[in-house]
């Protein structure tokens, strides 16, 4: 995890995955991560509880930053910069 104030991140993108359970928030991560330009952060919302481990541990695995998450009303936000 990072020392970044999340709150204060101004994503490049947002993927909404709110209602989609595993493994859809993670392909919707996988497919937005693509679209954005090194060094850019994404956010993702997500309602899915197993999310919280399948972001970061993906992120860890192909080398983009999973600085961390969010709780917010009902759902977290995670933050995902891309490395690569």
């Amino acid at each position: 995890m990072s020392d970044v104030d999340l709150s204060t991140i101004e994503a490049a993108a947002v993927i909404d995955s709110r209602g989609s359970a595993c493994p859809g928030p993670l392909l919707e991560a996988k497919k937005g991560i693509g679209k954005l330009k090194i060094g850019e952060t994404m956010e993702v919302y997500s309602n899915d509880e197993g999310t919280r481990i399948d972001l970061k541990a993906w992120a860890d695995k192909v080398g983009h930053g999973y600085l961390g998450y969010l709780e917010a009303d009902g759902y977290d936000k995670h933050f995902i910069t891309r490395n690569k």
